[in-house]
């Protein structure tokens, strides 16, 4: 079964979610809802995690965090665990309440922070629970125009309005509400690799933090992706300077040898198809792609000259990450 990858580090921030098994409940009732604070408020406590926000629905919840320590992975685990222990005590069942492991998107503060905070706070309007933001109970909405749920570090965002904590509630709930009325693009249409909601800057920061054994496990999820990044766009610069040729020499027929070595680099650290890499190499059609990779298949297996020097160009792409 594939396996999520989990990146850690200090200050990093989370879009984490999670759901109930097969879609069902998670909470059932208002004391449920409180419960499942008040094990965020021990999250707090324990691990001194940050909650920038955070809306909790029927059957799954969202939540903005925020690791001041490396420890994600034991704040998550003491959160659904013990709303489990305590949903299964009061409602006698057994058995898990969550559907498989909680997901958590590692975020670019500086480009998403904002969007997603909207994004979350709005997630009861678009379930159409509730008309406003401010009418679902269970959000950190009201925590940024009131100023009534100590839960949450509002800080962070409100400063990004105004330095007036009054003119800043109010330009924040403007801006929040302004989506009332459009078709709000999701931010997360935008991760990357299953995992990584940022610009390529950030992405490559992020992945610098995964040791590499691991993105060349089968049963990660998103492998393919995850290793894209890893000199996608160095391979044909890399490959020319190799052997002394321009990339219009490269692109042209006379020099297979070179695209077939590009193609067998791209299809080992690129999510792209066949179709996109052909363009990147001067217009091959996908079949032609598939057919060349085939080939370099072969000789890296039959062709010992070959493999030392794809071998040499997957060393020096590891070096040029990032």
């Amino acid at each position: 079964m594939a396996r999520p990858l989990r990146i850690e580090y200090e200050g990093a921030l989370y879009h984490v979610t999670a759901r109930g098994n097969e879609r069902g409940k998670i909470f059932f009732t208002k004391t449920d809802y409180r419960k499942f604070k008040e094990y965020l408020t021990d999250a707090q406590i324990k691990y001194g995690l940050v909650i920038h926000c955070y809306v909790l629905m029927t059957n799954h919840y969202h939540i903005l965090i925020e690791t001041p320590d490396k420890n994600l992975s034991k704040i998550m685990h003491y959160l659904n665990s013990s709303y489990t222990t305590y949903v299964n005590i009061k409602r006698k069942r057994s058995g898990h309440l969550f559907q498989g492991r909680y997901k958590a998107i590692l975020v670019d503060r500086d480009n998403y922070l904002l969007e997603l905070n909207k994004y979350i706070h709005l997630n009861p309007v678009r379930a159409k629970m509730v008309e406003r933001p401010e009418d679902h109970p269970y959000s950190s909405y009201d925590a940024y125009i009131s100023g009534n749920d100590e839960l949450v570090t509002v800080a962070p965002v409100l400063s990004m309005f105004s330095k007036d904590s009054v003119a800043a509630r109010e330009k924040y709930r403007v801006f929040v509400e302004s989506a009332l009325s459009e078709e709000m693009e999701s931010p997360l249409k935008s991760v990357y690799g299953g995992m990584i909601l940022g610009n390529s800057a950030f992405i490559k920061k992020a992945l610098k933090q995964i040791k590499e054994e691991l993105l060349h496990k089968e049963e990660t999820s998103h492998r393919r992706a995850l290793l894209a990044s890893y000199g996608f766009d160095d391979i044909i610069p890399m490959v020319c300077e190799r052997h002394g040729v321009t990339p219009a020499e490269l692109l042209s027929t006379e020099r297979n040898d070179l695209r077939k070595m590009c193609i067998y680099l791209m299809k080992r650290y690129a999510a792209g198809t066949n179709q996109q890499i052909g363009k990147m190499l001067g217009g091959m059609s996908g079949f032609a792609v598939a057919k060349a990779y085939q080939r370099i298949v072969l000789d890296v297996k039959t062709d010992a000259s070959i493999k030392k020097e794809i071998v040499w160009l997957e060393n020096k792409l590891s070096r040029v990450k990032g």
